[in-house]
């Protein structure tokens, strides 16, 4: 039986149709979850996709966090359920307490819309089990608020539990550490601001965001059963 990756899908999700459409070109199976569900049963993954989830008001994921699919999101991911959060989806997992940390306005304040290397810094989550340590993968960024930050002991946690899951190779927006995306205790929730959804096509320019999200389904493939 394939595995079932659920996309959440919020009022103002723009991603969602593009996380489809790349887990199905690599041999998946996606289906759309609404926010306003109270279940993800039947799903093996979730991804939390791209966009301005409730308008991006007050601060992206502020609102989001309270949508009622999300409790079904916490209690799927402290069962083991790997859970990625992509862009706007990571800061809603930073908001909704999932990940540590947050995502402030990019340094210069500029929305930044471009193709960027990030460097695969471990391969023991969820997102990164296919890929090899010091991987250089070329992947898009488009965001505004994309600036991960976090406090001194937080950070010193994720450097000595090895939970920077990748980093820039060249920081566009000013994260702290060159962080580009973390990972839970539990390594199974992963939330980074470039987008591997739209590196999984050579014609659009790249393929190198495919072994992320075969990552991702060889992880869900462990729920099967």
């Amino acid at each position: 039986m394939a595995a079932r990756v659920g996309v959440i899908l919020f009022p103002g999700s723009n991603c969602e149709l593009d996380a489809l459409e790349a887990i199905g070109h690599i041999g998946g199976t996606a289906e759309l979850v609404w926010h306003g569900d109270r279940s993800v049963e039947g799903c093996d993954a979730l991804v939390v996709p791209g966009g301005f989830a409730h308008g991006d008001y007050l601060r992206p994921g502020a609102i989001a966090r309270f949508s009622p699919v999300m409790d079904a999101v916490r209690n799927f991911a402290a069962e083991g359920g790997p859970v990625v959060g992509i862009c706007n989806g990571f800061q809603v997992l930073t908001e909704a307490g999932l990940l540590p940390g947050a995502l402030q306005k990019n340094a210069g304040l500029k929305f930044l819309c471009t193709t960027i290397t990030v460097r695969v810094e471990t391969t023991t989550t969820a997102l990164t089990s296919q890929a090899t340590q010091g991987d250089e993968l070329r992947i898009p960024i488009n965001h505004f608020e994309g600036n991960y930050t976090c406090d001194a002991n937080t950070l010193a946690q994720l450097r000595d539990e090895d939970r920077v899951v990748v980093r820039y190779v060249d920081n566009p927006n000013g994260s702290v550490d060159n962080i580009a995306g973390v990972c839970n205790e539990g390594r199974n929730v992963v939330g980074l601001m470039p987008h591997p959804e739209r590196a999984c096509h050579r014609l659009l320019g790249s393929e190198d965001g495919a072994v992320l999200l075969r990552s991702l389904l060889a992880s869900a493939g462990t729920r099967v059963g």
